[in-house]
């Protein structure tokens, strides 16, 4: 990592101490600044997947995940705002000009003019974030496109020290959790607040780091419940489930000889989420970053909801929505999309839930959004609801929401679990980043735009309904694009994506079947 001569070294005392003054900064901020739209101020965008490389390499176009942030340009709407958004390689204009079309009242060219773009020109699998902190002209040069640092602050996706790193070489204030918090947001930290929130959550272990802790645990948690069929072994740091491996119990012995079974089962028998993962590479992870062994939570009825929180820097707990998950992969464990909002019979009961969750984490100081996600059973005409894991992040929930939001100007009432535009109609939306077809490879994204105009798949203002399309940069190289359909109705929502399948489908000549999600807010799954 290069840095200046007035730089303190990444992670030393000095650089902390400098990060807490900036951060200090950030409740003055939220009171006088935020919620005054005309007050001048700048927001720099990194929206930086800082994960673990193996387990970003996993994911299909990850490098134009980058674009999921492009939501916050509706913030230029505001008339005085500046915006500067960073990515690892130049964003197609086109792109560009189809969210400032999106900005409501706001004409494209004036919001322009107070857009910033920079790019490190670097497509390597490594970081944006460490790709802008090797450059540290570019440092300076977004440093010196700041209107205002007093009134100015940074969002990510996700806040790691490189954030932090790169916050205090910029002189501004992080919308994000301290990074010496990430262990809360871990698998293992997951479960301990869970169990000091009197939340249920799966019987299991955690903070485990070699095979013979996974081989102790999986035969505590079989000796415990005999009738236990399956259990998942997850890394600590594992994202959107592609961490996450399922290990069957199918024909093991009972009493003294099930440890050595499991033993010399495990390699055999582990199914894992990712495509291509391997036990030597697993075990390797596993050891680096540790993880935890739960009991699979079977049910014939099963959903996979999640709350959506937020703690503001005023240390305010809030919940911002709940989603029914959409899940896929060998054991449905892989997040593919969302539909809002979550099931009317069970959204108030995980709010109440989530909200316990913010509680715990506001007391350890916790700041900005993050995600809690259950898997929820249907027992006997009732719902029982396990907490999974706590995503101290932004997610693939975050955008989506965010942009019902900005395209609507309504709220999210807690009393109902509803969301509603500012005359009293609920508006209902399903979101994936996975609508995938290769017949779609080739696509640039002014075709994209050709097609949608063409079809009318717009959002349209007057009826605050429409399709909204984003990680479009994935379209050409991938054959991949996110959808938004936001309606009046959970039916309506479902048509407005099923015809925009239908209709790129149509234009690409059926070359290929969409590996998509298929909607539907009452989906079952079969993940645990």
């Amino acid at each position: 990592m290069i840095e200046t001569v007035n730089d303190p070294t990444p992670g030393i005392e000095e650089e902390i101490r400098r990060f807490q003054l900036l951060q200090n900064k950030l409740g003055p901020l939220f009171e006088k600044v935020f919620p005054n739209p005309d007050q001048i101020r700048s927001v720099v965008v990194v929206p930086s997947l800082t994960l673990h490389p193996e387990e970003l390499g996993k994911i299909s176009g990850v490098q134009c995940y980058e674009e999921r942030l492009l939501v916050l340009l509706m913030l230029l709407r505001l008339p005085r705002t500046h915006l500067i958004y960073l990515t690892s390689q130049s964003l197609n204009p086109t792109i560009i000009e189809y969210y400032l079309h999106l900005l409501p009242g706001i004409p494209s060219d004036h919001a322009r003019t107070r857009l910033r773009l920079f790019c490190c020109h670097d497509g390597s699998n490594i970081s944006l974030t460490q790709k802008i902190l090797n450059r540290p002209r570019l440092v300076r040069r977004i440093r010196d496109a700041i209107h205002d640092t007093e009134s100015a602050h940074m969002v990510c996706f996700n806040a790691t020290p490189l954030e932090r790193t790169l916050a205090v070489r910029l002189d501004i204030p992080l919308y994000g959790c301290d990074p010496g918090l990430n262990d809360l947001g871990t698998k293992s930290g997951s479960r301990k607040i869970f169990k000091e929130a009197d939340v249920l959550y799966p019987d299991g272990m955690e903070d485990l780091h070699h095979e013979s802790d996974i081989v102790e645990a999986l035969t505590e948690l079989k000796a415990k419940e005999p009738a236990l069929r399956r259990a998942v072994v997850k890394l600590n740091d594992g994202f959107s489930g592609e961490g996450n491996a399922v290990f069957p119990f199918e024909g093991s012995p009972s009493g003294s000889g099930l440890k050595g079974w499991i033993k010399r089962e495990l390699n055999r028998r582990l199914a894992f989420e990712a495509p291509g993962e391997t036990w030597p590479r697993f075990r390797t992870k596993f050891e680096a970053m540790g993880g935890v062994v739960e009991c699979f939570i079977e049910g014939e009825h099963k959903r996979s909801p999640s709350v959506q929180a937020r703690v503001d820097p005023l240390g305010i707990p809030t919940v911002i929505s709940t989603h029914d998950q959409v899940l896929g992969g060998a054991s449905g464990q892989i997040f593919l999309g969302c539909t809002f909002p979550a099931n009317e019979e069970y959204r108030l009961e995980i709010q109440r839930s989530g909200q316990k969750i913010a509680q715990m984490l506001k007391d350890r100081h916790v700041l900005g959004r993050f995600a809690i996600d259950f898997v929820s059973v249907r027992e006997d005409g009732h719902w029982k609801h396990y907490a999974i894991e706590i995503n101290l992040r932004k997610g693939g929930t975050t955008h989506p929401f965010m942009m019902l939001q900005f395209l609507t100007d309504g709220d999210y009432d807690e009393a109902t679990g509803m969301f509603l535009t500012p005359s009293g109609h609920p508006r209902y939306y399903y979101a994936t980043d996975n609508l995938q077809n290769p017949a779609y490879k080739g696509l640039l994204p002014e075709d994209l735009i050709d097609i949608a105009v063409y079809h009318r798949l717009h959002f349209h203002g007057a009826t605050q309904e429409g399709v909204v399309f984003h990680l479009i940069g994935a379209l050409s190289e991938f054959g991949k694009i996110g959808v938004t359909s936001v309606a009046s109705s959970p039916e309506h929502a479902c048509k407005l994506y099923e015809d925009c399948v239908g209709i790129l489908n149509l234009e690409t000549q059926g070359q290929g079947r969409a590996e998509r999600a298929p909607y539907g807010a009452r989906r079952e799954i079969d993940g645990g």
